[in-house]
């Protein structure tokens, strides 16, 4: 790993850490660079932790936007960030993954396309990958809020 990306990193989990304190949250982040895109931080299983989640994910989405921009406003060549607490976003894909194995067996066996519920990109990443490894066509449709996946048989 190169040392800019190590600065990213330290900077990135010293700036989430330094927001976990403002609200009363004085914890270790725990980072790390699997892939030389993206910056993981995970933050351990604390009392705040459906506060930090927010309803449907929507707080924690706002932490990686917010570190991500800090990042990016001070030069960073290494600016994606995805954060998780307590695992959550592990245990959502791993869960999406399932029902997305009942919907491709769906489509399978019906030879029928299927459009699924509107999900936000990280949900469609998830069915995308699925998708695939079934030998499945997938693709996303809608715009905004209603973005979704349509999942096809191969012609």
């Amino acid at each position: 790993m190169n040392e800019d990306n190590e600065a990213a990193i330290v900077y990135a989990k010293k700036y989430l850490e330094d927001l976990l304190s403002f609200f009363g949250l004085n914890t270790d982040v725990y980072a790390t660079n699997s892939d030389d895109e993206v910056i993981e931080l995970n933050i351990p299983s604390t009392r705040l932790n459906g506060f930090l989640i927010g309803q449907r994910g929507e707080t924690l989405r706002s932490l990686q936007f917010i570190t991500s921009n800090a990042l990016r406003s001070h030069d960073f060549a290494l600016d994606r960030v995805n954060i998780d607490v307590a695992d959550y976003k592990k245990q959502r894909s791993d869960r999406l993954a399932k029902k997305a194995a009942e919907w491709i067996k769906t489509v399978q066996d019906s030879g029928e396309p299927m459009e699924l519920e509107p999900m936000n990109a990280a949900d469609r990443r998830v069915v995308h990958k699925e998708a695939a490894e079934a030998g499945l066509t997938s693709e996303s449709a809608g715009e905004g809020r209603d973005r979704h996946i349509v999942l096809k048989t191969n012609p």
